[in-house]
Order: structure tokens, then C-alpha cells, then sequence
């Protein structure tokens, strides 16, 4: 039975390559590649004992997930609040591809991604708010426990300015490349951080 008053440790994986390649992927899916696999494999080597794991429904995190909680032997839970934000008409367009028809729009999401939205995307605000929204739920739903939560670069990216305390609009200042694995104990609001890998 785990300890109601014990810090819950999440470790947060981001998924590997996919087979989209270098594109903004938010609500629409694809794949990992093989190298992508193996990238998600690579960074939980030397994992701690889970006991769970938590992922994104979207394939490219939810098919490693699932594939690792049964290697394991460990529940396996979906939240669609992790899913990464809908970049609207941009999704699955790389930025040179945007850079070539709106580079203007490019520039401005760079520089204030709360103010300047995609076209046709979810605001930032909304995304950071859906993401929290779940985020605040898993110290009382996993107590005293360690939790694997398999899901996004954006995702991971709003996580990590919530527990460090900083405005939204750093966000994109996280270096999360694929495979990425960053550590999080969290009490009843999140007290401190450890990059473990990236």
C-alpha cells in the first residue's frame, strides 16, 4: 500500500523519432521509426522500478507505453490530456515548408507563443490548462509511487515551467529532443526537478 503522504516521482518520457520526420505534430499521428523505438528504449535503461505507466493515446507514445507496461508487468493508463497541442494548419508541416508561405507567423510563435497562435490551433493557454488540468491529479492518484508518463515534447514543455515556476512563455527555451527523460517528485504541488536525460 503506498504512503498517502509520500512525494509522487514521475518520470516524464518524451516519444522518439517518427516517421513524419522534422514536422510540427500535434493532433494528427504517425508512427515511431524503428530508430524512434529504440531511442525511447535507450533512455529508460537504467529506469527505476515503475509502478505504472501513463502515455498520451496518440501511437507515437501510446505503442511504446503499451509495449513496456507488459514487458513489466505494470498497469497502463490513457489520459487524452496529454496529447500534444493541435498546431491547427500547421500540423504536419515542417518550418521551412511555413517559413516559405507565412514567415512572419513563424517568427512571432517563436518569439510569443501565448500571444501568436497558429492558424486554426489551440491557444497556448488552452494547452497549458488541459495539460495541468491532468498533471494536478497524479500525486493523489498515485500516492508514495513512481509513474512513467510517456507523451510530448509540448506537454513535457508546459510540465517543466509549472514545476520550475516559470512564465509560459519560456517554454520553448526546454531543450526536449526525442527520447528525452526528465525526473519530477510532486507532493500536493510540485517541489522539485532533476533533468535525468536528454
Amino acid at each position: 500500500m503506498s504512503d498517502q503522504t509520500a512525494s509522487t516521482h514521475i518520470d516524464l518520457l518524451r516519444h522518439g523519432e517518427t516517421l513524419a520526420g522534422s514536422v510540427y505534430l500535434g493532433r494528427s499521428d504517425a508512427p515511431l521509426s524503428e530508430h524512434g523505438y529504440r531511442q525511447m528504449a535507450e533512455a529508460l535503461l537504467d529506469a527505476p522500478r515503475y509502478d505504472a505507466v501513463l502515455s498520451s493515446p496518440l501511437i507515437r507514445c501510446a505503442a511504446f507505453a503499451q509495449d513496456y507496461a507488459q514487458q513489466h508487468g505494470l498497469p497502463m493508463h490513457h489520459d487524452a490530456r496529454f496529447q500534444e497541442m493541435d498546431f491547427g494548419t500547421w500540423d504536419g508541416r515542417s518550418a521551412a515548408e511555413i517559413a516559405a508561405t507565412n514567415p512572419d507567423a513563424l517568427e512571432n510563435f517563436w518569439r510569443d507563443p501565448v500571444t501568436f497562435t497558429p492558424p486554426q490551433a489551440e491557444p497556448l493557454l488552452s494547452f497549458q490548462a488541459r495539460v495541468l488540468s491532468a498533471w494536478r491529479e497524479l500525486p493523489a492518484r498515485y500516492p508514495g509511487q513512481r509513474v512513467l508518463l510517456v507523451s510530448h515534447g509540448g506537454v513535457m514543455r508546459i510540465i517543466l515551467c509549472h514545476v520550475q515556476q516559470l512564465p509560459l512563455a519560456e517554454l520553448l527555451n526546454f531543450p526536449v529532443p526525442h527520447g528525452a527523460l526528465h525526473q519530477v517528485s510532486v507532493a500536493h504541488e510540485p517541489q522539485q526537478i532533476s533533468k535525468v536525460q536528454a
